[in-house]
């Protein structure tokens, strides 16, 4: 995210609103990088069984 963009987002949509956002777009990544370790593990598991 542009610094330019989180300005504007700041000003216009107040402080909360761009916290939110940033917050979910860095979740995202973690929640995809669970989602393949528990694929992973998925996997590992059904592969000793």
């Amino acid at each position: 995210m542009e610094v330019d963009l989180l300005y504007e987002l700041i000003g216009n949509f107040g402080f909360p609103i761009a916290i939110t956002i940033y917050l979910l777009l860095r979740l995202e990544k973690k929640i995809a990088e669970l989602t393949s370790a528990i694929t992973k593990l998925r996997e590992n598991v059904n592969t000793k069984m």
